[in-house]
């Protein structure tokens, strides 16, 4: 075989071959390297060799020009000649290469987290909460690392990380990071053996757990509103009805046009989304129905709330909630400018969209409404005996104390000026 000092000059002048013939030209810097055209002009690197379990030397490709470079063939071919040297076949090193690359890829923590959310937290009816977790704390810092080596300094360095701002999530960061590691070693499939969590209490690493205890403010719950309108449909309509029904977020979130019925004034959630896994009925007051009537109706999809035509429900998290807090803060620091305060002192403390209901619940204590009424305006069933003798449903009453509320609800968002004196009824 003749042979040449390859170059790409060279390379790039070969001519096609003979109709149904190959051409092939050898190169004189690494034995049995070879550069192989067809009658189409196609150029590939290939390798003579006598490859293990061939009793000749046969020519196999390195794969084409363009693809690879003469420098890249030259140092592939020297790695395959020493591969062959010593017994192995380079195909099968690609592939036991190829193989071992994927278990690692099937073996990172994106990859088991994956697994946990569709498996797991997909037929759960909190999942979003956990995915929504996992998806902005936990994949960024660790998606592309072999789950078996997250240990437990990993994990606190994340939940010391999230304390600082958010100490009520840094419990639900650790709750739900140690429910999928012992997921994980349940599968027996992720080569995990002990979970980093084993021995980091949440005690200790975090603080004890208090129960919330954040219900906005007046001024609070005005700029809330108010960001709300600024914002729109469908993240600011989300929030006020959040607000006017204190419904939990995803029962408001996910609701479909099946469930409201206008005419009747009811929103029925089906047992299926509600918590107690009963049909929980909301009265809808007049400020209700005038936001619903301002919702759009899509062809394509039934959720009431969507970024995507109904398809998808979208929620109040992330940079939409950011966004509505820095619209509240500019509200609160424009408040402090006319009273004549100093805006730079006024900040907006830190409130989650949990603290909704909770704020509503207070006014309703406020406005006098029984607390059994109260209770049941948010969804949380009857106790004890009353559970068992007392079947009458409170819609009425329950209609009674939303309007109240929607009422104040308004006096707060548009107070009446200050010479006029509202009557008590």
């Amino acid at each position: 075989m003749a042979k040449r000092t390859l170059n790409d000059r060279i390379i790039k002048a070969l001519k096609p071959a003979p109709a149904g013939q190959r051409s092939e030209v050898w190169d004189a810097v690494v034995p049995g390297l070879g550069i192989r055209v067809t009658d189409t002009g196609a150029k590939s690197f290939v390798l003579v060799q006598r490859y293990p379990g061939s009793p000749n030397p046969t020519r196999r490709s390195l794969g084409s020009y363009g693809g690879l470079t003469l420098e890249q063939a030259r140092t592939k071919a020297r790695q395959w000649v020493d591969l062959v040297h010593r017994g192995i076949d380079p195909q099968a090193e690609l592939e036991r290469q190829r193989l071992a690359e994927a278990r690692k890829r099937a073996g990172t923590f994106a990859s088991v987290a994956e697994d946990f959310i569709r498996e797991k937290l997909a037929t759960e009816r909190r999942g979003l909460d956990a995915e929504y977790q996992l998806r902005n704390e936990f994949l960024p810092r660790w998606g592309k690392r072999p789950v078996t080596e997250i240990d437990a300094a990993d994990v606190k360095a994340v939940i010391r990380e999230v304390k600082q701002r958010a100490p009520y999530m840094a419990h639900a960061l650790l709750a739900t990071i140690r429910r999928l590691f012992n997921w994980a070693i349940e599968q027996g499939d992720y080569g995990l053996e002990r979970s980093p969590c084993d021995h980091l209490k949440a005690k200790s690493l975090i603080g004890e757990r208090r129960p919330r205890s954040r219900a906005l403010t007046d001024a609070e719950v005005q700029a809330f509103v108010r960001a709300c309108d600024r914002v729109g449909y469908p993240h600011g309509t989300l929030g006020k009805m959040l607000l006017l029904t204190g419904a939990r977020h995803l029962e408001v979130a996910e609701a479909p046009w099946a469930e409201f019925d206008l005419t009747a004034a009811r929103w029925t959630i089906d047992q299926k989304r509600f918590k107690s896994d009963a049909a929980h009925i909301v009265p809808l007051t007049d400020d209700v129905l005038a936001l619903l009537r301002d919702v759009p109706r899509f062809k394509s999809g039934s959720f009431l709330f969507s970024t995507c035509l109904g398809r998808v429900p979208t929620e109040l998290r992330g940079r939409i909630k950011r966004r509505i807090d820095a619209r509240m803060l500019r509200t609160l620091k424009a408040a402090a400018r006319m009273r004549g305060d100093d805006p730079n002192g006024i900040e907006l403390k830190p409130w989650v969209v949990h603290d909704l209901r909770r704020t509503m619940r207070t006014h309703l204590a406020a406005l006098r409404v029984p607390d059994h009424i109260a209770e049941m305006v948010l969804g949380h069933g009857k106790k004890g005996l009353q559970r068992v003798y007392d079947q009458h449903r409170y819609e009425e009453e329950m209609r009674e104390a939303l309007t109240l509320w929607a009422a104040r609800l308004r006096s707060i968002v548009e107070p009446p000026p200050a010479n006029v004196v509202a009557l008590r009824a």
